[in-house]
């Protein structure tokens, strides 16, 4: 599973949150690596060097196996605030998606007796 680090203009690379965001991903998201081909993580700052409340944004983009790419995006008052949103955003979108997943697999749609596989 390749994590790739993006920052705008106005986000320290340098950052703990941004240097600390591979391992996390790579810890939060193991359950599902075999199925991870890549993921990206985007940090922005929208106001710039202005103060306001939640301008960070955190946008994540998975990549899975045979499947299109899914991405979510969280706004909130600073990077880590934003990156745990999306992370947990995206935790919580995998388990959906591979929920669904398992239950076609196992639903037989031609069988009229309601048996499962």
């Amino acid at each position: 599973m390749l994590v790739l680090i993006n920052t705008d203009n106005h986000v320290d690379a340098n950052d703990p949150v941004v240097r600390q965001a591979q391992a996390d991903l790579g810890q939060a998201l193991k359950r599902y690596a075999s199925e991870i081909t890549r993921i990206e993580v985007h940090f922005h700052d929208a106001n710039a060097d202005k103060a306001g409340a939640n301008d960070k944004q955190c946008m994540l983009e998975v990549r899975l196996r045979g499947y299109d790419p899914m991405a979510v995006t969280t706004t909130g008052a600073t990077l880590a605030a934003a990156y745990h949103g999306a992370r947990d955003k995206l935790v919580r979108t995998l388990e959906r998606r591979f929920s669904k997943l398992r239950e076609t697999v196992r639903h037989n749609p031609f069988d009229s007796s309601g048996n499962t596989r």
